[in-house]
Parts: structure tokens; sequence; C-alpha cells
């Protein structure tokens, strides 16, 4: 079991109104630490959600380095911030150089967390990527996505320099495919399916990925901030279970009663299945299982449609 963090911390996490940042944070403030969330704030309501939840919040600017209101000596920084503007000078000044830049401002931290992506590995069909594969282009298909694996994987060299340039202990973990009750890519299935839209798969069928549920995310986080080292730690972070878009899609289908028509092609992103070793090594095993996590997600999101279907 993974040592926990010292009781009332101060952690800073940035990319706040995220996905998988906010209820992050709200889970660390509720659980007694001092939870300063970074972020643009464009949405108010977030903001005020985080408030609320005891979370102090910061406006940065990660493309302008904008990031001297964060209180330098705080002791862990989890960035979990992504610009994907699709703009090559916005992305790259907001990924790489504001990486750069929250490591410099937080160089006396103990340690620092990045969080990366699976989508920096090169596309090789239904090869299981460990840590130490070859890198490359694989969101670049998606015409809506073109900067974000290369971002992804300039933003990683900038964290390995600073590690080494600081001497901070960092981890740089590689997030396979978050979701959860605030949503994640098999929600966006989930809606697809609502409006009888197809849903893209690589025609080199399945699509594998790692599915990570959000109490998951939470209760790894602790554990990879104390993993952080110089040179800086790099691990695959996903879900135990390794599962195929369509194996996911089905079980929507049979929690709900909606039909699924899937669109296979050559121009969507190729499985990415991944070699969980060195994250269990550091951080042990999931726990929430994807349907059971699925499950949860369909009733919080939608629950007229597990009223109207029997399970």
């Amino acid at each position: 079991m993974p040592t926990p963090l010292p009781e009332r911390s101060t952690i800073v996490i940035t990319g706040v109104t995220g996905q998988v940042a906010e209820p992050l944070a709200v889970a660390l403030a509720g659980a007694g630490h001092h939870v300063v969330g970074a972020a643009r704030f464009r949405d108010t309501q977030a903001r005020e959600r985080l408030e609320a939840s005891g979370v102090q919040c910061v406006p940065v600017n990660l493309a302008t380095g904008d990031v001297a209101d964060l209180p330098a000596d705080a002791p862990y920084v989890c960035n979990f911030a992504v610009a994907k503007s699709n703009n090559w000078d916005t992305d790259l000044d907001a990924n790489v150089g504001g990486v750069a830049s929250l490591m410099e401002h937080h160089r006396r931290a103990s340690a620092f967390l990045h969080c990366s992506s699976t989508a920096v590995y090169k596309p090789m069909g239904h090869h299981v990527f460990a840590e130490g594969d070859e890198l490359g282009d694989n969101h670049g298909v998606w015409p809506f996505l073109r900067t974000y694996s290369i971002a992804k994987i300039a933003a990683e060299a900038a964290a390995r320099w600073a590690a080494r340039r600081f001497e901070l202990p960092t981890t740089i973990a590689r997030l396979s495919v978050p979701y959860g009750d605030g949503g994640g890519w098999p929600a966006i299935h989930l809606e697809s399916m609502i409006n009888a839209r197809p849903i893209p798969v690589h025609a080199n069928a399945p699509s594998i990925y790692h599915p990570l549920h959000e109490d998951d995310i939470i209760a790894m986080v602790p554990g990879l901030l104390n993993a952080a080292s110089v040179p800086a730690t790099v691990v695959n972070w996903g879900g135990d279970d390794a599962v195929s878009i369509e194996e996911w899609c089905g079980f929507l289908s049979e929690l709900t009663g909606l039909s699924t028509e899937f669109a296979p092609t050559e121009h969507t992103i190729d499985s990415v299945d991944v070699d969980l070793t060195r994250m269990h090594a550091l951080v042990g095993p999931t726990t929430v299982q994807w349907r059971e996590g699925l499950a949860r997600m369909v009733a919080a999101r939608h629950p007229e449609l597990l009223t109207r279907h029997e399970l």
C-alpha cells in the first residue's frame, strides 16, 4: 500500500477545472489538505464548485509562464493542465513552456507529478507498450487533436530536463482513458449512442485501452508523488483491465437498451494496450472493475436510461 501524504499538506493542482483534476482536488481538500487549484478559470461555475469544496483557486496562464501567485513553497505539485487549441504555438507554449515554468517556480518541492498520456506511443497495432517503447504521433490522425501527441511528448522532455536541472523529484504518469461521473471517452460514446451516431473504431479491431476510474486516480496520486525521483520516474497509468471500445460500448448497450453502430476506419487512433508492471510495483492494482465503473457513470449521468431498462 503506497504511503499516504502527510496530513494537511499543501498541494498545487493545475488544470483543476478539468475532468480528471477537479474530483482529485475536491477529494484531497475533503481529506484535510490545503489544495491550491490553478487554471485560467474561464468556467466560473467550476470555480464556484471548487471554492465551495474548500479548494483555494489561483488564476494562472501557463502559456505565458504566469505562475507567480502559486505558493512556491508547496511540497507537492500535480500538473494536469493541457492545452488543446490545435494551434501549434499556443499548445507548445502552454504544454511545454508551461511545465518548465511550473517546475522552475516549484523547484524546492518534495515531489512533482506530471500527467502525460499513453498518446505518446507510436501506433503499433496490438503491441503492448512498456515505458521504454518508441514514441510517435498517435493522435495526429485526428484533425481536431493534431498537436496533442507531439505536445505531450515535448512536455515529457521538458519535465525530464527540469527534474535534472532543479533536482526536483518527478513522476511522469502516462494516463490511459480516464472516466467517471465527470465524463470521459466512454461517456462521449454513450452520448453518441443516445443520439444514434456511429462510433469510430480502428479497422484493426479491437481498439484496446485501459480505462481508469476517477476513484483509482484519486487513490493513486499520493503513491505517484511518493514515487517521484531524479531522473524522473516514468510510468504507464491505467486500469488493470484491458478493454476495447467495442467491448465497453457493448456493455453500455446492455445497461441502457440503446443500440451501438460502429464505423471502422483507418482515420482514428489505434489500440494503446499498455504494460502496467511498473505501475503495480509503485502504487499497486486498481480497485474499480470497468463494468462497475461504467454502470456508476451511467447512473450518475443518465439515470433515466437505467430506470427504463431492466438490468
